[in-house]
This record gives C-alpha cells, sequence and structure tokens, in this order.
C-alpha cells in the first residue's frame, strides 16, 4: 500500500508508518540474536565470543551494504512524493547494473580478506579460526544482503512498510527453524549459524522481489539512464561509508576489547545483542524519517520537517526512559540467556554493566538517527559521512587511550562518547540543510 507522508499530522503519520519498519528491524536482530543464543548455549562460551568478534567486522562491510540501499532509496522516495512517474522509473532501472557491481565486487574481496583482517584485530588465538568460518559465510551472502534491502527500501520509499515486514517475518520463522536444524540436529558448529542467517536472508530477499514486480510492475518499465547513475550514488554510497566509517572505529574498539581476552569478547556479545535489539525503535525512527523528510523535500512542505523532528524526538524520549528501566533492573537476566549454566558469573555481571551505561544515552543515539536520516532524505548524503567520522574518531579514542587504562568500564563508554559528538554535529548541519532547501525554494 502506497502512502503519502506529505499531509496530515506528523506524529500519528510516523508512529502508523514507523512501527511496521520497527517490527522488521526487531526480526532482523532476531537473526543475529537467535544465532547467539543457540551458539552460546549449545556450543559455550568460546563459541559465543568467537561470533561476538566478527560483530564490528560485520557491521564494517554489511553495514555499508544497508546504507548503500537505503541510500539509493532516498531519490525515489522524492520522485514519489513529487509525483513525477518517468523519473521515478527510470532511477529504479538504473538501480540493477548498480547492485550487480557491488555485489560482485564486494563478495570477492572480502571473503578473500575476511581471516587477515581478524588478524590484524587481535581476534584471540582460541577463536580466530571459528571467527573465520561464521564471517566468511556472512560475506558470501552479501548478494542476498543486498538484494533484500535494495528491495525493501524501495517498497518503503513508496510509503509501504508493512509487506517488508511481513516477507521478514517468515524468513525470521525460517532463520530460527534453520539455526536449530544445522546448529543442534546437524552439528554443523558456528557455519551453521552463519548458514542459517544467509538463507533466512535471501528467502527474504527473492519473495520481496516477486512481490514488487507483481504488485508494482509499473516501477519495472523504465529504461536506465547514466545520467541518473552519479544522482544514486551520490546518496548511497555516503550513506554506506557514513556506517562504515562509524564501523572503522568500532573494529579499532573491538581489538582494543579483544586483548582483555574472550572472557570481555563475551560479555560485549551478550551484552551488545540485547543493546542492538532495545535500540531497535531508534533505527526504525531513523528510517520513518528518512522516507517522511525524503517525500516532504520532494513536495516542497519543508515546514513539515521541523513538526516531524520535534514529533519524532518526543517519541524516542519517552522510549529511551521506559528501556533504561528496563535494562537497569533486568539487564543480567536478559544477558544469562546466552550463557550457558556455569558459566563465570562475572561475564554476566560485565553484560549488565555494559547495558546499563548504553541505556543511559540512548537519547544522544536516538537524535542521531533521527537527525541524520532527515539529513539524508533531504538530499545532503554526503554529510552522513562526517558525523560518521566524528562517532569513529571517539571510539578509536576510548579504545586506544582508556581502554588500556581502565579495562573493561571504559569500553562501555566508546559508544555514548560516540553519539554525542555526532550530535554536536547533526544538529546545527540540519539547521544549515533547511536554510539552503528554503533559499531553493524562494528562487
Amino acid at each position: 500500500m502506497q502512502r503519502k507522508l506529505t499531509e496530515g499530522r506528523p506524529f500519528k503519520l510516523l508512529l502508523g508508518f514507523m512501527m511496521p519498519i520497527l517490527a522488521g528491524c526487531l526480526l532482523q536482530q532476531l537473526y543475529n540474536i537467535t544465532d547467539s543464543i543457540i551458539v552460546g548455549q549449545a556450543l559455550g562460551v568460546t563459541a559465543l565470543a568467537s561470533v561476538g568478534a566478527t560483530g564490528s567486522l560485520h557491521f564494517l562491510i554489511l553495514g555499508f551494504c544497508i546504507g548503500l540501499c537505503n541510500g539509493f532509496a532516498i531519490p525515489i522516495a522524492q520522485e514519489f512524493g513529487a509525483n513525477d512517474m518517468d523519473r521515478l522509473k527510470s532511477l529504479v532501472a538504473s538501480l540493477v547494473p548498480l547492485c550487480l557491481i557491488f555485489s560482485l565486487c564486494l563478495t570477492a574481496t572480502t571473503a578473500i580478506l575476511a581471516k587477515p583482517l581478524l588478524l590484524i584485530m587481535q581476534t584471540p588465538k582460541d577463536i580466530v579460526d571459528l571467527s573465520t568460518t561464521y564471517i566468511r559465510i556472512l560475506f558470501l551472502g552479501i548478494p542476498m544482503t543486498i538484494l533484500y534491502n535494495t528491495t525493501s527500501a524501495i517498497i518503503r520509499a513508496l510509503g509501504d512498510s508493512r509487506t517488508p515486514l511481513l516477507f521478514l517475518l517468515i524468513s525470521a520463522v525460517m532463520n530460527i527453524f534453520l539455526d536449530i536444524l544445522l546448529v543442534v540436529v546437524i552439528p554443523m558448529g558456528v557455519a551453521g549459524a552463519a548458514i542459517a542467517t544467509v538463507i533466512a536472508q535471501g528467502f527474504s530477499g527473492l519473495i520481496c522481489l516477486a512481490y514488487m514486480r507483481r504488485k508494482y510492475s509499473f516501477l519495472l518499465s523504465g529504461e536506465k539512464d547514466r545520467k541518473l547513475y552519479r544522482r544514486l550514488l551520490m546518496n548511497g554510497v555516503p550513506m554506506g561509508l557514513q556506517y562504515s566509517v562509524t564501523a572503522i572505529g568500532s573494529v579499532i574498539l573491538q581489538a582494543n576489547v579483544n586483548i582483555l581476552g574472550s572472557s570481555a569478547v563475551a560479555s560485549i556479545t551478550a551484552g551488545s545483542r540485547i543493546y542492538a535489539l532495545f535500540a531497535s525503535p531508534f533505527d526504525a525512527m531513523g528510517s520513518a524519517m528518512a522516507t517522511y523528510s525524503g517525500q516532504n523535500t520532494g513536495a516542497g512542505t519543508l515546514p513539515r520537517l521541523r513538526e516531524g523532528l520535534k514529533d519524532c524526538s518526543i517519541m524516542s524520549a519517552i522510549y529511551s526512559l521506559c528501556a533504561f528501566a528496563i535494562l537497569y533492573f533486568l539487564g543480567g537476566e536478559l544477558a544469562s540467556l546466552f550463557i550457558a549454566a556455569g558459566t563465570d558469573q562475572a561475564i554476566i555481571e560485565n553484560a549488565h554493566l555494559f547495558l546499563i551505561i548504553v541505556s543511559l544515552f540512548y537519547f544522544p543515539l536516538a537524535w542521531v538517527n533521527i537527525y541524520r536520516f532527515t539529513i539524508q532524505g533531504m538530499g545532503f548524503s554526503e554529510l552522513a559521512i562526517i558525523s560518521g567520522v566524528l562517532e569513529m574518531i571517539a571510539r578509536i579514542a576510548v579504545g586506544v587511550l582508556a581502554v588500556p587504562a581502565w579495562g573493561f568500564t571504559a569500553a562501555c563508554f566508546a559508544s555514548p562518547a560516540a553519539w554525542i559528538l555526532a550530535d554536536s554535529f547533526l544538529l546545527p548541519a540540519f539547521e544549515a540543510c533547511y536554510k539552503k532547501l528554503k533559499a531553493r525554494q524562494a528562487q
């Protein structure tokens, strides 16, 4: 169902549009959580740490793919808001060769460099081989990641956030089934968990494509236009690089955490899975604001951008308080789900500490997502790289300077420091972008 976000009260529109996206974000986190719970309970702390040690490297590459695909969809949302169907169809047609090129290049490069990168990150020797097996399989599944994220981003750009959710729900159930089958029933170890994730995501991408071909067949009748490649790349690549630049800081931070040993890695892994689950609403808010700002920028209804930011900020503040309360009191019990009975209690206690610290700073994280994606939807994707660089600087500073001196506790403050530094740039950047669009509109 197509939906215009250029008319009506922003709070109600954003909430309705965001909820299916949120459910989709939660289901995507379910992929990671299911892997970690089954691996941790069935294979032990060493296997759990081996999966967790790949987290930042996984985000470095897969985050680029997700950002790239979401960035590609921004011009589509803008043209949909402007009711330019001919340009909309040409944009979709021009996406196909770009997605193929990125899929092939990224898959070949990352599969070869997986182990060297893990060694550079000083991954503990007792888990490096398992980590290599796990991450290499995920990298071989990059084409499936790009397929799903491109098709779902296009559908969301048209205002339909429910359909991608339905297909993701189906693949999530498949992922759980395959995890149990390939890790517990057929003991394939961490490789089984990775294969399950790739198959499930590939399936969701294929059915999303089939739906788009049937429901939105008019989009597939356009002709490729080389002039549009630049516009697509100027939106997609900066958005992808923003994820990757941010992840570089996480990779360096991970390298310093790795020095603390596999127990510390296991604590961060368990805590990060829960943190990411509870942070999913902020991802959904960001995605909703990207489409909302893209459509309203295309339609020229610029005052609605401020209204949307205000309403979305109110939602995020309320949720941030609730999430902190839950993780403060129940974080330890949630972390214990990932750890087999009889394991060192200190791992659970450290994971709980991690959750308390990061959730205390959830509202700055909310603003990072809300403002960054709003700016991208306005057509200023290159500014996302600057905010990503600031996040990278903060994580590197904490990893290199603080973790060696203060250990695990210092690592818990890396992400909050990154969010605060990014916000210091994004809030004034929005004002500058808004003034620029107002000036263009007045000409």
